[in-house]
């Protein structure tokens, strides 16, 4: 009676053995699964919108070439800001400092340029700006 037991104890072990193989080979299955599957766009709150880095582009008031710095990381933008804003120009366009900050603040809140209010006392001054920092950040936007 004795070495019933015995085999039957040893037969448990086996399928016990067996269960948990196949336990972990399921997982492993669904671990390798869920890794190298290509993630749906909907799937992550940030997606990668661009490539990480500072790029300019240039605005052209009265001969001056001044120079809109967009920085930005894979899914934001960091900051907005003229790069070479001397004095001679915001004498001569004292509402461009404001503007810029105006509008910085914005598609910093925002995330993009959709929506951008124009403040009533520059709105062609702010129309540039917009469209600097859009070609700024379609030299940053991933290709596909």
């Amino acid at each position: 009676m004795s070495s019933k037991t015995k085999i039957v104890v040893l037969h448990m072990k086996e399928i016990i053995y067996t269960a948990v193989f196949a336990v972990l080979a399921i997982v492993l299955i669904l671990l390798l699964v869920f890794m190298f599957l290509p993630k749906s766009k909907g799937a992550g709150i940030d997606e990668e919108k661009y490539v990480p880095g500072v790029y300019t582009s240039t605005v052209t008031l009265n001969n001056t070439a001044l120079e809109v710095e967009v920085s930005v990381d894979e899914s934001h933008i960091n900051s907005v800001r003229f790069s070479n804003l001397d004095e001679t120009v915001t004498t001569m366009f004292p509402l461009i400092q404001p503007a810029i900050e105006d509008i910085a603040e914005q598609v910093y809140d925002k995330q993009s340029l959709d929506d951008i209010q124009y403040s009533e006392d520059n709105p062609y001054t702010s129309q540039l700006i917009v469209n600097a920092i859009d070609e700024a950040l379609k030299k940053a936007a991933v290709t596909k």
